[in-house]
């Protein structure tokens, strides 16, 4: 009997291709043109996987930026709000000053 993924194009059980069987080129003895053959597939599919990672690094890159200039951002907004709070509230006790000193000067 043939061995499972060899000879038929299609499994006559299953009515699927078989799968590619998962090769550690350090266990078995492999001619050189099998590991040219790996190196060529494995470079064919780094570089067909390429622009895609690429594109996935661009955009990670630009959110954690766009992230990181937000959060900078609302810190010097939210100091901007403190200072400002803190003059309105010095003006607020300097009122209330006032106010006292006019009521207990008449």
């Amino acid at each position: 009997m043939a061995a499972s993924g060899a000879g038929d194009p299609l499994d006559a059980k299953r009515g699927e291709a078989p799968f590619a069987q998962r090769i550690d080129p350090t266990r078995e003895k492999l001619t050189p043109e099998q590991l040219y053959s790996m190196r060529r597939t494995q470079l064919a599919q780094w570089q067909k996987v390429l622009p895609q990672r690429r594109t996935r690094n661009i955009v990670t890159g630009l959110g954690i930026g766009a992230l990181v200039l937000a959060i900078y951002g609302y810190t010097f907004y939210s100091i901007s709000q403190e200072r400002f709070l803190d003059a309105l509230e010095d003006e607020a006790k300097a009122a209330r000053t006032r106010a006292l000193a006019r009521a207990s000067g008449s």
